[in-house]
């Protein structure tokens, strides 16, 4: 069974579920370890939610409605991030995830969608806490990309779903490397991927809600089988 490395954050059983459902085991990691300690054995990291990334991370001055993580969270975040990339680890990055991911591989963040994109998109609708899986838009995913591959049989042959969505911030600035792998139609960018790497996507919103109906569960069964070859 692979072992999955997964960040804390406040919610996170639905994470471990998810990995748990498709046949995985986990291993939690908060910034109170190494980076050495926390990816010893791991054989995929996962990059969970949570609030902003610093703006200083990538050379901006923080928007009034930025958010910053908990302490350390940064730093050990972008740390495990560096240390997976470099072993090719495959990595799955989600909501948060996918902002901190980009920024450590060189790419930028709009800071508040509401205020920065013209003309978007409700993209902080939480629904009542049973029901953190509140469809909120479409996503248009290319179909040159493994995000595509993954969820094809699921999306019968089409190139958009629905999905849920609690952010108020996004990818800007793709990182060298990396491509887009899907958008909201007003044009905010819900997934990147690197196509060089192992595994290695990030999407927006949260799969991981669903780990009960299984709409995205092709996401965590791509995601455990590229870590079961690690």
């Amino acid at each position: 069974m692979p072992l999955i490395g997964i960040t804390a954050c406040r919610k996170l059983e639905d994470y471990r579920q998810s990995v748990l459902h498709v046949g995985g085991e986990v291993r939690m990691l908060d910034p109170s370890m190494t980076v050495k300690e926390a990816l010893a054995g791991v054989d995929g990291l996962m990059l969970t939610g949570g609030d902003d990334v610093a703006a200083s991370r990538y050379g901006e001055p923080a928007h009034p409605t930025l958010v910053e993580a908990e302490p350390g969270r940064d730093e050990f975040e972008l740390a495990l991030i560096k240390d997976a990339r470099a072993r090719d680890l495959p990595i799955l990055a989600i909501c948060r995830g996918i902002q901190v991911l980009n920024v450590a591989c060189g790419g930028t963040l709009v800071q508040d969608i509401p205020s920065e994109v013209s003309g978007a998109l409700p993209h902080n609708l939480d629904g009542p806490p049973h029901q953190p899986y509140s469809l909120a838009h479409e996503i248009w995913i290319d179909k040159d990309t493994l995000l595509w591959k993954l969820m094809r049989e699921r999306l019968s042959d089409a190139d958009s779903c629905e999905v849920n969505s609690r952010h108020h911030q996004a990818v800007k600035r793709v990182a060298q490397g990396f491509q887009v792998a899907a958008t909201a139609p007003d044009g905010v960018i819900e997934a990147i991927e690197d196509p060089a790497a192992r595994f290695c996507l990030g999407v927006q919103w949260h799969p991981e809600n669903f780990f009960r109906t299984g709409e995205f569960r092709p996401l965590f069964e791509g995601f455990l089988e590229a870590s079961t070859h690690s």
